[in-house]
Parts: C-alpha cells; structure tokens; sequence
C-alpha cells in the first residue's frame, strides 16, 4: 500500500509539471491477483509491445514517453503478472484502446496463428480479373441518360494497368456519355487506396491539380500526396454534370476515401447512410516470439479541405436516407437539380432584360455564373439561394426572388403606361389652396395628374394657388390623402418650390422596359412668380401617401427644401414587376424604373420616414409646432458657432468650423431638425465631421448641466489601503513577468498621500520583474495630473523627460509636463520592456498616459484603437437656450514636434481585439525572451513528465458464503474452471469475458464455494456469479445428472403430406375478419428448408387466404419457437423484391462467423407488398425467431406492433454439459444486430408501438385498422374546412392541397391512435401554413358562469395587473392576456381604480405585452381608446371574416370608465416572441397608426381567436382562424409577426425604454 500512495504521488507530481503537454502513455491493465497465484509471463512483453506501436502506430505523437513510463510502472510493481494468456490479451486491448481512445487497437493471443495470405490480384490472370469487375461492377443507363454505375469494390493503378482498356471501354466511357450519374457504393467494402486518384479525376478537370488526401504510413515515416490526375485514359466525366454518390454503413476503405473526398470537393452529393468508419491500412503484428498478435493502424489519411479524415467516423452523407431508400432519393435529386440551370438562366435573363440599375447587372450576372448551386436539391433551396446571393451583392431589397403556387401580378413583359392627357380632370379634383392663421400657406394635393395635364391647367394654377400664397411666411404642402400618379408633374410643382437660379436638376428616371433616361430639372420658364428656396416648406404625409407623393416628399428631404411630418408612407412606387422563370414556381420581382435623386443616390422605396413622425390626423398640428422652433433655429445654429470660436482649443478650426455651420443653414440642412434634441443631434454631427474632433458635443437640458469634475479628497492614512486595492489590480504572470491594471487615473495629490503605501502593497512586487504590462483596457479617464508622477517609474531620474505640453485657450498658457526628480520607492527604469494594453474604452487622461510612452518609445501599445477623448472640456450654454455645447478648452502638444495631438485616439502598436490583448502582450514578451536567451547558451527544457494510462477491469463477482465449519470440497476444483473455458469458446459476446477465466480460477481457490454440498444450491450461487459479471440473465448454471439432449424433430421429408397439412393446421389459424381483415396466427416459424417442402400446402391452406384482404394482424402472441432461415423468408413476403434489404447480422460464437440475412427476392406465391396494413400482436410469451422478426418489421418501419414487451430470447441458447460432472451450462451462442438500429431484441426484448395486455391486442389493432380506413375521408374533411373558413384564402387553399398530397403519398399510414393523428395533423398544418393557431383541438364545454364578490375581483385584478411608478414620473403596466369585453365592462370600474388610475397620470407609459398571450380582440378597440383624445373617432383595424365574406371596423370608443391618457403623451410597448393574438393587434394598430414606439423583439406572428369546427361527423376538432386584418399588402402580423422599431432582447427591453425615457426627461450631460 505504501508503494502504491508513493506511486500514485509520483504521478501526480509528474502530471502537474507536464501542464498542458499532451502525454497519452498506455498501456497494461493492472489485475491484483488472490494471494499465492504463480507469475507467467515477464514484463518484457509489454514493453516489446509498445515497442512495437512506437515503431508502427500511425499516431506517433501519441506516444511520447510511452516506453519510459511503462518501465517506471513495471519498476514500481504496479503491473503484475497475468497467469492466462488470452485473459492478459483481453486485458491489454482494453488498456490500449482506452488511453489510444482508438477502438482498431486490438491484441489477441494465436499461438497457431498462420497469416492468411489476402488474394493478391497481382496474382490473377487477365481473364480472371476481367470476372472479377463484371461480378462487382453494375452498369445501367437510366431515364434522361442517367447513369447508375454501382463499384464494389475499389481497383488499384496496376490492377487496372493490367486490364488495360477493358474497364475505360466496357465502365468509364460509357459513364462519361450519361448526362448525370449516380455513382453507387453502398456495397463496395474493401479496394485499393491508389485508385482512388483515378476515380476522383475522372470527376474533376485535368487542371488546376486538386490534393485529394494525405496518407502517412508510419513504418516508413512518410507522407504520401494524392492528387488529381492531369491525364487520364478516354474520356472524363468533368466537374459540370451532377453527382450523386450512395453509401451506406458498409461502405469501408477506399470506397470512403473516394466518399469523402468527392464531398468535401464540392464535387458530389452523398446519399444515403453513415458509412462504416474504417481505416487505410491495418496490420496484424506479432509481438516477438511470444504468441501475442497485436493489430495496428500503420496508415492514416487527411483530407487537406478538412484537415481531418474519414477513418473510425466514417463519412457523414449530405441527405441522410436508409440505405435501400438511396437510389430513389438520388433519382428525386437529379430531377430536381436538372431544372437548375434552366432556372437559372431564365433568372439571370429577367435581371438582365429589366433590372434598372443597369451598373449592377454585369456584376449580378457573373455572380450568379459563379455561384456554385452544388448544395441545392430542390427549386425551394434554388429561390432561396438566388435571392441569398443577389441580395448580397446587390443590397437592393426590391429584387426579390422567392417560389410561389401563386401567379404574380405581371407575367408578360410590360408595356409603356399609358400617358394620355385626362381632359376631365379640373384644378379642384387636384388642389386646394388656403392662407391660415400666422400668414400660412396651405396647399392640399389630392393626386398628381401627368405632366401634360399640369400644362393645361398651370395659368389657373398661377391664378388660385402660386398668386395667393406668395407673400406668405412658409408654406403647408398637405400629401396625407395623395395616393399618388406619373413622377413627370413633379418637376412643375418643384419648380415653383425653388429659385430659377441656378438651374437644378431634381431627379432622374431610368425605364429599363423603354431603355430610356429622362432628366428632370428646374423649368426654364414659369408663368407666374416662383415660391422660391427661402422661405420654409412643412410637408403633412401619411401612411396611404403613395407613388408620385412619397416622391415628393423624399425629394423635398434629398433637396434640404423641406421638413416632412406626419406617418411613414406607403412605399408603393410603382417601379416594380414580378415575373414567373419559365418553367419554374420561381417569381422574379425586378425594378423596372431607378428613381435617382440629386445626389445621384438611388431610392430603393420602403416608404419616406419623416423628420417628425406623428398620427396624420396631428400631422398639421405638429407643424406648426415645428414653425415655432424654426423660428429661432438659425440663433441657435449661429449661437454654436460663436461658442466654439470663443472657447475652442484650436481658434483657426473653429472659424473654419462656424463657416461651416453658416454654409449649412443657408443650404437647408438643419431643415430636418424638429426639435431641441434633433438639431442637437445635427449640430453635433456637423461640428465633428467639420473640425475632425470627435470630442464636440451639443446637447439639450432642462436644467444646468454638472461643471467639471470635484477636485478629489485626499485619502487619510486609514483609507489608503482601501483606495489602493480599488484601483490597482496586482499579479505575477509566468516567466518573471508584471501585471498592473489601472482602471482609473487617480488625482495626483491622492498618489502621493498613499505613495508609501503604493509602494509596498503594489510597486515592491512589480519592480523585479523583467518585463511589464500596464492595462488600460477599461480606464476611461480621470486625473492627468496624475500621469506625470506615474509615467516617472519608467523613465530614469535625470534629465527630466518632456512627455507633453498642454495648451489653455481661457489663458493663453502652455504648460510643459515632464517626468518627476524624485519618486518614492524604486524606478522601474527606461529599459526593460513596457507594453500598454488598450482598448475602445480607453480615453482621456489614460490615452495621454499610453500615447506619451508610446511617442517617447517608452511602450509598446497592444490591442484597440483608444476613444480619442479631451483632457479638458468645458459645458457652455448657446444663447439663452437649454441647449448646451461641450467643448475640448486645451489643446496637447506632441514632446516631439509641437503639433497637437490627434483626437482620433492612440492608434496601437500591435492591434488586437481588446479580449485577446493580453494573450498577445504575452507572446510578444515571451518572443522578446527567447530571442534575448538565444543569444546566450541556455539549460536544457525541463523533462516531459510521464503517466500510465491504466484501467482496472472487474471481473467477477466472487461469492462469499456465511462462517461454516471446514470441509471438504464436495465437487471437483476443476468445475469452475471448466465453466470458464465453456463460456471463452461458445458466448457470443466474448469482449464481455476479458480476465473472466482468472477471475473464476482465483475465486475457484475459495473452499467455501467449492464446499457447498447441495449440488442444486452450488448451481444456484454460480448463476448468480456469472450473471452479476457478465450482466447475462440467460446464462445459467443447472445440476441434471439425468439430463438427455431433446430428440431431433422428424423431417418433414419423411411424413406423409396429410400429417404435414395436420401439423400445419396445429400451429397456423387463418380467418377473414370484418372488414376485410386477413387473421394469420402463428406459433412455430419455420425454416426455409422446410418452407420450400411445404410450400405448396402453405400457399393453399393459408397464403391464398391472407393476399385478397385489405389489411393483415399477424398474431406472434403464441410464437414461441422457430428456425433462423425462416426470418428472411417471412420479412420478405411484406418488402418488396428489389432492392435486397439487409435484415439482421448474426453472429455464430463458436464458428465465429457472421451470417447477414438478406430479403429473398424470389418467393413461392404472391408477396403481400408494402402498402397494405400490417399490424404484428406481440406479448410476453413471444420469444427467440419470432421476436427477430418484430423487430425487423417494426424496425424498416413495415409493422405496428400491438401488445406487451416481448419475453427477450435468444437468437441461439446451447446447453452444454460441464464435464462429468452432471452441471451443464446454458449460453448464448448467437447474437442479433439489427442494421437499421445497431441495437438488438435479445434479452431486452421489442417494445410494442402500442401498449397493451395481450389479451386485448387484437381488439386494439382491429380498432387501429378501422381508425385508419376513416383517415382518407378525415384529412379530405379537414382540407376542405380549412379550404372555405381559414382567415388568408390562397394559404388555406394550398395547405388544403398539400394536406391532400401528404395523406396520397401514405403519410398518416402508420397512425395508430386519435391522439396520434391529432398530434401529426397538428404539427402538419403548423409546418404547411406557419400558423400555430391552426390545429386540432378539443371541444370543451365552457365554464359555468361565476358570481365572484367584489374582494374576490379585487384580488384578481391585483394579480392579473402590475403597474409602478418609475422614475421621471415614467408609468409602469403589465398584464398577461386581454380579457373578453363583455367580462371586462362588468368589472371596469374596478380595474379603473386599483390599475388604471395609478399610471393615468404620468408623464410616459410603459406597456409590458412580453409575457402577454393573447385572448379575445373584441376589448381592444375600448384599449386602444385610452389613448387617443375624445371627440375624434378613428379608425384603428379593418377585420375581415372569412366565412361571412364581411368587413368590419375597429374604432375608437366616444365615452369611457375613467380618464383617457390621450394623444400626446409618450407611449412605449414592450414586445417579445411571446407577444401573440390581441396583443399582437393592440402592437399592430400602435405601430400603424404612429402612436407607440414599439420596443423588443418581433412578436410571436399569432392569430385572431380561432373558431372550432368540427371535422364531419367525427370527434376530432380544429381550431382555425377565421379572421384577419383587412390589408391589400397581405397579412398585417398573423403568422409574420410585428417587428419592432427598436429591435433589442425582450429581456433587455425595460431597461432600453427606460434608458430612452430617462435621457428624454433628465437630459444629456
């Protein structure tokens, strides 16, 4: 034990000095042996072994240290001696595999152990290699010149060398004729690596060369390249024409090189399964002379794509399908994939015929002739990918590409509009003109008439609206009802908006349809006098302002002529049409007209957003508002820039500067401004980009902002401490290295009052280091006078060092900052290495701090550019405004030339994200190190500690009897011995044995169990030993002196044919139920051999029975003997004949050999198909044959099995005598593993798809089969309710269809209950409409009404509400579900008082829907009224009812319980994806209507409330929505949701909208 502590030590210690070296050492299980067991074998054979791995093993990395810790572990005596020799095999494997964490590492003991010789094809003549690729090639040329050529196996270069030109003539040029090819290697299982070059290249082009794969062998020590082939014999298949490559969990070897390798080339689409995971080569070593074999992978590959490789993981395919389903999901792929390149050409044509931006065409075109589409497998993929990659070279959100059942507006090409005169129409239908209070022009525009209407009636426009308003004060442009007409009456309408000079251009229009451009400009002569530029234009837009209004709206924004105010307009441009690729469901919707402003910038539409967006209806009021403000903008603009010139750091910026802000307000730009906080907003973009310096602020406040920062208190003695571990952060990074993070600049003063104490808690454990980081990644700022006494550390005493100069503008004054003489402790001196971290955050007397070192080349700066902030700045007020400008007073001056430094920040040395700053800082310290060590000799690197990578195996249970007296053993001590050989060479599971034959020999040294006289109690102990180790209940242990082996049954040959026909009416009943329904009962499944005798008696008696019904029950609950061959046969009658399924893998322990049952694709008589019902009755009586068959069947998904878990046999139990001694031993001998799951029946038996008692299994599955004879006729119900009542027609006719299809292709086949089919029906109808409201659902009856008392409201109310008073008199109010209007007048009053009247009188509200789910609309419209002032009715919704075909309006409520919040208080409305039903239209209507910032995550894209309806005369419901918003753009926000306007987290979304709240009240400081 002592040895074993200090072993376990010795590791440890080595462990921790390795670190983080990677030391995978292997490699003995250590076994503790019962005391006086007798040592075999000696250490050396495991260290020959790793000798052997470190010579062969093709991950020599691995391995480092393996041989030296092996013999520090033999020294220790911590491997012991293993007596049995297969034990001590098992025992090494298991070691092995697990600290390789590689399951090919295997080692065996053969003693007798001869090597096969692999059948060298060298060796085989040409004739005979000739049969060999006809017997594992297939070559077929399918529909459209498909070919499907199936390899199974790999040939390498000089096999086909000597087949010379029979394969390239009779294989690979008849493949290079087809137009597609599926290339099929599901079967191929082993081949040569070096024709895997061949194959590649025959799919690839002969240039640029491509690297395949890297194969490294390890005996050699070399690092072989394959590489495509520049020339090939005949022809190539190329890189253009379609692939598809089919594996599955066979597929091994070359076969997953070639896999692999065509994947991650891009070249082909694999189908199919996971393939087997293999490897390139594996061999078989012995290991000295001892008789131990131990099996090695030399080889392994590397893909340079991937940088990995197929081995062990086997290759992933990119459509996942079971092996048999391959070659028909291939065949689906290439139709699929053969319409793409027609598609795609009828796209890129569209683009290229109509797309207006003609610049970006060519560029559009070359992407998509670009654009690999090898990941496309159906026209759905190809929409979303074309409009993927146009979109992301284009950013034109008008070309939109998407696939639709639907036909677009416009299919044909487009013609010219029309452009007639419309002689009917009068000044009046088109304009209204008034003067109004203030001297206000007000000018109405109800529609844009073309432009040679606006000739005819321009005199009497001169006349009623250009005369009338010319001498007033601004003008009123009203739009909110204009729904638009032809862009050519804009330039007449312009021109009396501007000066005649200078000439201006507006806009430009480019037609692609007509291929014509038109400029329009200034019209050189009017026939009255202009409005001209100066005088203030206010344009009211709304959300119906459409086509040539929303263009006059954003050109009075892109001319800076005007101020827009009023709601987002329509976005309805008219520049657009939609066409259908031919051939496809593809719609094109391309930009036919570029609409290109002044600027030359086109407007890609989406509505003009508003300088200040407000209701229509306030739309005039808000105007005037905004007339007011204008009024005394040009002080406030003209008031900024003579602060700047009067405190400003740099005077000659600031008169550059306020020139500047002069030029702008003539020009127009602060036009745009609406209020103190946008023109401050304006002011400070303006005077940053003007000077350059980002350090300029103009900001509004209702009271007087802070002046600069307090001077600081100076710490006394008992503080110190505390300020010191506030701001300084200490540590001692490897490699004698110092770390200081400061995250503020204290005062200077401050430094000095705890100097001594800095000194000893911080500078004494840093002035030692050889190297420094100082990080300021989160230093903001703070004191510069403090930096002069900090930067004196780094720099020697004398001369003072000039480190900056700081120029006051108040003063005049510059000031010279130099290093300190004196400091208290130790310098750190100006040599050894100093690095600065920084980042973003970093600014102000920090960035001066860092940009000093680094200027004097005092420190290397690593990681972000810093924030470019101000030592100085002072807050001044323009005029007498609450607007207030802050401004940078001091100027600092470079030490090296004089000239002021850059407010742009410090730009660093080594850049580097600020999170990774650090890391690097490091290795550049650590690079700086090595190169310094370099130059001297240095010591030796510290050893690589080594480990043992051990694993103990338990191996038996050893069962201890109570105290007895001693006697003598009453059966021989060889039994137990015996029993262990039995179970060695005959079960089937023998990695489960490894150390089982010296476990049982030592426990077999225990008299007790030995002595234990009652043969029927020993053989009791020793089932439950051997069951506790292996986990087998089946092995058991039984005392039969008398036991006589069952006689062999008689052959069926033998019998006479009426004794057969007896025997087969004694275990097969067949009956017709109602219905149709075939009965077939089964208690003993026979054989093949004997299926064939009887053959015609079974077709007779029973199977001509069972195929004209239209539904099968096979009933198993009985079956509980059968014949192995008789699995293949009864799965086959119920599959179809081609292609072959792999059934089940059997594997024989004592032959060790597997047998793969494979469908039979000749049977006798008719096969009952696949299509037709089949339930399968299982109980817990079914076992061994029959179970096999369950799970097979239930497993390809071919039967519903109905009953109990099945009893969970065996494939193969033998029972075999122990000796002489009257024990026998009953052992598996076979094991199943389904190919399907990888799993087994055995012992665990098969679960039922239904559970129930077996007794009621057959009721159960006639009750199924009924259930799904009513499934067609229930689906075509569903539809069809869906069809005539879902709310959006068009979506509810194509779920309708689709439905249709789903139930035709066999989809809801396998329905085995209601609740199941409510389940699927369910996620279906969510999958084919996206609506979650659309589904099956129960028809509850409704509550009983409830009386609650008054106090039971009250409590209600106060949990269903939340509501807090947040600071700025900000209201709070939260509620989870709207409720039904009617429940909630009767209680209005109530939630009036303890909830309404809280947050009434606020100045803001805070709306939380977040958590708010829905429920009944019929309460919004008296919601939404509180919002809205009295006496104005509006319009909120138009609600369309789908089944009645009527359209209703929600409006505003003329009285209400309680005070209104109105119209003109701030009103935000938290969102997130949980938001559904009314709330969603409460958020809607909110949005729409401009009354509400909505904040949070778009809402969950719900519905209004659903309707039930039942489906025919069933009990099966649906809940489906029968109404929606009434809107010609399409769905408002059911099933899409409404989007925010401040997209953020919902968990985020209170602190956002107070955030906006608190900067909106407090002000800015």
């Amino acid at each position: 034990m002592r040895a074993r502590a200090e072993y376990k030590r010795s590791v440890l210690t080595m462990r921790a000095r390795a670190g983080r070296e990677r030391c995978v050492l292997v490699l003995a299980v250590l076994v503790l042996l019962w005391p006086g067991t007798r040592c075999s074998f000696q250490p050396a054979l495991v260290l020959a072994m790793a000798r052997v791995l470190l010579d062969n093993y093709c991950f020599p990395e691995n391995l480092q240290g393996m041989q030296e810790a092996i013999a520090q572990a033999i020294r220790s005596g911590e491997i012991l001696h293993i007596s049995d020799r297969k034990t001590l095999a098992g025992v090494l494997s298991a070691g092995v595999q697990g600290a390789l964490n590689d399951p090919r590492l295997t080692v065996t003991f053969e003693p007798n152990y001869v090597p096969a010789a692999a059948p060298a094809l060298s060796l085989l003549s040409r004739e005979q290699l000739v049969r060999l690729v006809r017997s594992s090639t297939k070559l077929e040329v399918l529909d459209n010149n498909v070919g499907y050529l199936r390899l199974d196996r790999i040939l390498g270069r000089d096999t086909a060398a000597k087949l010379g030109s029979f394969t390239q003539e009779q294989v690979w040029n008849r493949v290079a004729r087809t137009s597609a090819l599926i290339l099929d290697l599901r079967h191929s299982l082993g081949g040569e690596l070096s024709g895997v070059p061949y194959i590649v290249s025959f799919f690839s082009d002969p240039e640029p060369p491509v690297l395949i794969e890297s194969v490294y062998e390890r005996p050699a020590n070399a690092t072989r390249e394959l590489w495509t082939l520049p020339r090939i014999p005949g022809h190539r298949f190329g890189r253009r024409k379609d692939l598809i490559v089919l594996t599955s969990k066979r597929t091994n070897g070359a076969a997953e090189s070639v896999a692999y390798a065509l994947k991650h080339l891009n070249r082909a689409i694999v189908v199919g399964e996971k393939t087997s995971g293999g490897s390139v080569r594996v061999d078989k070593i012995r290991i000295e002379n001892s008789g131990f074999y131990i099996t090695v992978p030399v080889a392994r590959s590397t893909s340079p794509v991937t940088g990995q490789s197929w081995e062990v993981n086997g290759v992933t395919p990119s459509v996942a399908v079971r092996s048999k389903e391959a070659v028909s999901k291939a065949k689906a792929l290439l139709a699929a994939r053969e319409a793409i390149p027609k598609a795609i050409q009828s796209v890129a044509k569209l683009i290229e015929r109509y797309y207006a931006s003609r610049d970006k065409v060519k560029v559009l075109l070359e992407h998509l002739q670009n654009t690999d589409f090898f990941t496309v497998t159906s026209e759905e993929d190809l929409a979303a990918k074309l409009n993927y990659e146009l979109q992301s070279v284009c950013e034109d959100p008008r070309l939109v590409i998407k696939m639709t059942t639907e036909s677009p507006a416009v299919t044909e090409e487009p013609e010219a509009a029309p452009n007639d005169p419309l002689p009917d129409l009068q000044l009046d239908d088109i304009l209204k003109v008034e003067i109004r209070s203030g001297n206000s022009g007000y000018l109405q525009i109800n529609k844009f008439p073309d432009a040679s209407t606006l000739i005819r009636l321009e005199e009497q426009m001169v006349e009623k609206v250009w005369e009338p308003i010319k001498d007033t004060n601004h003008l009123v442009i009203d739009l909110r009802s204009n729904d638009g007409g032809p862009s050519e009456g804009l330039p007449m309408i312009l021109s009396y908006l501007h000066d005649p000079a200078p000439p201006l251009r507006f806009f430009t229009l480019y037609d692609s349809v007509q291929n014509t451009t038109t400029e329009f400009h200034t019209l050189p002569s009017l026939s009255g006098a202009p409005y001209g530029s100066q005088r203030d234009i206010y344009v009211l837009t709304g959300s119906h302002t459409a086509a040539a209004g929303e263009e006059l709206a954003y050109l009075m924004q892109s001319l800076r002529r005007g101020t827009v105010v009023g709601e987002i307009t329509a976005g309805n441009l008219l520049h657009s049409r939609s066409f259908r690729a031919p051939g496809t469901s593809i719609i094109v919707t391309v930009p036919i007209v570029s609409f290109l402003d002044n600027n030359g910038e086109t407007w890609l539409g989406g509505g003009v957003v508003p300088d200040a967006i407000v209701l229509a209806e306030e739309a005039e009021e808000m105007a005037n508002e905004i007339v007011l403000f204008h009024g005394e903008m040009q002080a406030l603009v003209e008031g900024a820039g003579q602060v700047l010139e009067a405190h400003y750091a740099l005077p000659e910026v600031a008169a550059k500067v306020h020139d500047v802000l002069r030029v702008k307000w003539r020009e127009g730009s602060y036009r745009p401004a609406v209020d103190y906080e946008s023109l401050a907003s304006q002011l400070t973009s303006d005077l940053q980009e003007a000077s350059g310096d980002h350090r300029l602020h103009v900001f509004y406040c209702d009271v007087e902002p802070e002046t600069a920062q307090e001077p600081a208190r100076v710490p006394s003695g008992e503080e110190a401490g505390y300020v010191i571990d506030a701001l300084f952060k200490v540590e001692l990074l490897p490699g004698e290295v110092g770390y200081l993070r400061l995250d503020v600049m204290p005062d200077g003063e401050v430094l000095r009052a705890v100097g001594e104490a800095l000194v000893t808690q911080v500078w004494n454990t840093l002035v030692q280091t050889t190297a420094l980081v100082v990080d300021m990644r989160y230093n903001t700022g703070g004191y510069p006078s403090s930096i002069p006494l900090l930067a004196s550390y780094f720099f020697d005493p004398a001369p003072p060092t000039h480190l900056y100069s700081v120029y006051d503008r108040a003063s005049g004054n510059t000031t010279h900052v130099t290093t300190l003489p004196q400091v208290t402790g130790h310098r750190y001196g100006a040599h050894k290495h100093v690095l600065v971290l920084t980042s973003h955050m970093t600014g102000s007397a920090a960035e001066a701090f860092t940009r000093a070192l680094k200027e004097l080349g005092r420190a290397t700066v690593v990681g972000e550019a810093t924030l470019g902030g101000a030592l100085s700045s002072g807050m001044f007020q323009i005029g007498s405004s609450i607007l207030y400008a802050s401004v940078p007073t001091q100027a600092v001056l470079s030490a090296a030339n004089g000239q002021p430094w850059s407010a742009s920040g410090v730009e660093p040395d080594v850049p580097a994200q600020g999170s990774d700053a650090l890391a690097v800082a490091r290795r550049i310290i650590a690079a700086r190190q090595l190169q310094q060590d370099s130059k001297t000799p240095g010591s030796p690197l510290p050893p690589v500690a080594n480990a043992m990578a051990r694993a103990l195996l338990l191996l038996a249970a050893v069962l201890l009897v109570g105290p007895r007296a001693p006697a003598l053993a009453a059966f021989p001590p060889t039994l137990i011995m015996d029993m262990a050989k039995i179970l060695l060479d005959n079960y089937c599971s023998p990695e489960r044995l490894v150390g089982m034959e010296q476990a049982i020999e030592a426990a077999s040294s225990n008299t007790e169990i030995l002595s234990v006289e009652d043969p029927n109690a020993l053989s009791a102990m020793l089932t439950e030993g051997v069951k506790t180790t292996i986990g087998d209940p089946r092995v058991t242990v039984s005392y039969e002196p008398n036991y006589a082996p069952p006689p062999a049954p008689p052959s069926l040959a033998d019998l006479p044919p009426e004794q057969v026909a007896a025997m087969l009416q004694g275990t097969v009943k067949v009956e017709v139920l109602e219905g149709n329904v075939g009965y077939l009962r089964i208690q003993h499944i026979i054989g093949e051999e004997m299926a064939q005798q009887v053959g015609p008696l079974l077709i007779e008696h029973v199977w001509d029975k069972i195929l004209p019904t239209s539904a099968l029950v096979l009933d198993f609950r009985f079956t509980t003997t059968g014949e192995l061959s008789g699995i293949p046969y009864v799965v086959s009658y119920f599959t179809a004949a081609e292609p072959q399924i792999h059934i089940d893998s059997v594997y024989d322990r004592p032959s060790d050999s597997t047998v793969e049952l494979m469908s039979t694709p000749v049977l006798m008589g008719e096969r009952y198909g696949t299509e037709k019902p089949l339930l399968l009755l299982v109980s817990g009586r079914t076992t061994g044959i029959a179970e096999d068959v369950a799970y097979s069947l239930k497993s390809l998904g071919r039967a519903t099995l109905v009953g109990e878990r099945t009893a969970g046999g065996s494939v193969k139990v033998a029972k075999m005598a122990v000796g002489d001694s009257g024990f026998y031993l009953s052992v598996p001998v076979a094991k199943s593993t389904n190919p399907v799951t990888g799993q087994s029946w055995e012992v665990v038996g098969v679960a039922p798809d239904v559970g129930v008692a077996a007794e009621d299994a057959l009721e159960v599955a006639l009750r199924i089969l009924k259930l799904r004879a009513q499934i067609p006729e229930l689906l075509q119900a569903t539809a069809t309710l869906v069809a005539e009542n879902y709310a959006f027609e068009s979506v509810g006719a194509e779920v309708a269809q689709k439905l249709g299809e789903m139930a035709a292709s066999g989809e809801y086949a396998m329905v085995n209950s209601k609740e199941e089919l409510e389940v699927k029906l369910t996620a279906d109808l969510l999958k084919l409409s996206g609506d979650r409201n659309l589904k099956t659902t129960s028809n509850t009856p409704a509550l009983p009404p409830m009386n609650p008392t008054p106090e039971m409201f009250i409590a209600l109310i106060k949990q269903s509400f939340h509501t807090e008073i947040l600071d700025h008199n900000v209201g709070y109010l939260r509620f989870d579900m709207f409720g039904d209007f009617e429940q909630v007048q009767a209680i209005a009053q109530v939630i009036v008082e303890h909830v309404w009247n809280k947050v009434v009188d606020t100045d803001a509200l805070i709306v939380d829907l977040r958590n708010n789910v829905g429920g009944p609309t019929t309460s919004i419209s008296g919601f939404c009224s509180y919002f809205f002032d009295e006496g104005k009715e509006i319009v909120l919704d138009k609600l369309y009812d789908r089944p009645t075909g009527a359209t209703r309006e929600l409006v505003t409520m003329p009285t209400l319980t309680g005070k209104r919040f109105g119209s003109h208080k701030s009103l935000m409305v938290l969102t997130s994806g949980v938001t559904a039903g009314a709330a969603e239209e409460f958020v809607y209507i909110m949005k729409r209507l401009g009354r509400a910032m909505i904040i949070g995550e778009t809402t969950a894209g719900g519905s209004h409330p659903p309707e039930t309806f039942r489906v025919g005369e069933s009990d099966l419901f649906l809940s489906i929505p029968i109404t929606h918003c009434d809107t010609s753009q399409g769905p408002a926000w059911e099933g899409a949701g409404v989007a925010p306007h401040i997209p953020v987290p919902a968990d985020t979304a209170l602190d956002t909208a107070t955030g906006i709240l608190n900067k909106h009240f407090g002000g800015q400081k």
